[in-house]
């Protein structure tokens, strides 16, 4: 079963990072005056900036701020590493705090040179260390497991089971999961893991984007919405059963649209969540 088909923009979000070249402020401009209504924000977008400013000025051009990206890469064998991933950590959420996110993705991290259990089990302790800070500024967190091929060092969280599985056991209403397509379309239980996101209230993110076939860059060759293989109004309809209603978040890494014209891209990205969301 398909999802129904989109006719506005009312949950369209776009990440800052995929029009990395425009600032936070000519972003955020531009898709307020296309009528987009949403923008998750890179962390990298805020630097030299004040925080709390910044933040009012994406509301006062009618922008609701989804997130922040990105906290995360909590894994390390040096004590002292983690340390400083924790502290990291919790400035993000002061910086969430300040924007106005309601929300922190957290891409999780990996160490190679020790075993994925071991990332994991450290993941799992970073959060729940963060996780008063969080709760006592209201913000949510949102683990994102990322493709299998960022194991080594993005992150040991690999499939929505896993990242479901991590929610549980840490039990906090502050605590959920992001989905993103682009690292999970390949997995032949990720209806069934959708479905148990909206049974637990943790689906907290949804990111689309596509997968060019072939692809020519791990990290840096996303597509938009229907210039790939990523069957993502199918996903989008097992979202929306779990009653999922929040924003649907375009996220695009890739050089080539970065060094295209970045008003022309803002088009394309609109056709195409109206067109292949």
């Amino acid at each position: 079963m398909s999802a129904k088909q989109i006719t506005d923009l009312s949950q369209l979000c776009i990440h800052s990072i995929t029009t990395k070249p425009w600032s936070i402020e000519e972003a955020a401009k531009n898709y307020s005056a296309e009528g987009v209504k949403g923008i998750s924000v890179w962390r990298d977008a805020l630097a030299n900036r004040n925080i709390k400013q910044t933040g009012q000025l994406l509301r006062d051009i009618g922008l609701n701020i989804v997130s922040l990206c990105r906290g995360g890469f909590f894994p390390d064998k040096e004590k002292e590493k983690r340390k400083l991933a924790i502290e990291d950590n919790l400035k993000a959420i002061e910086e969430a705090a300040e924007l106005g996110a309601p929300l922190i993705v957290l891409v999780c991290g990996a160490d190679p040179s020790q075993s994925l259990n071991d990332s994991r089990k450290q993941i799992q302790e970073g959060i729940e260390t963060i996780l008063p800070n969080a709760a006592a500024a209201g913000i949510k967190l949102a683990i994102e497991p990322l493709h299998p091929m960022y194991a080594d060092t993005r992150s040991a969280i690999n499939t929505l089971t896993q990242a479901n599985d991590m929610a549980a056991k840490i039990n906090s209403s502050s605590v959920g999961v992001a989905v993103d397509v682009y690292h999970l379309w390949w997995d032949p239980f990720l209806e069934k893991e959708i479905i148990r996101c909206g049974e637990n209230h943790h689906l907290f993110s949804f990111h689309i984007c596509d997968w060019n076939s072939p692809t020519t860059d791990m990290l840096l060759d996303r597509g938009l919405m229907g210039d790939g293989c990523i069957p993502v109004n199918k996903i989008r309809s097992w979202v929306e059963a779990t009653g999922f209603d929040g924003f649907y978040e375009v996220e695009i890494f890739s050089d080539k649209y970065w060094q295209q014209d970045q008003s022309q891209l803002l088009k394309k990205i609109i056709k195409a969540y109206k067109e292949n969301s």
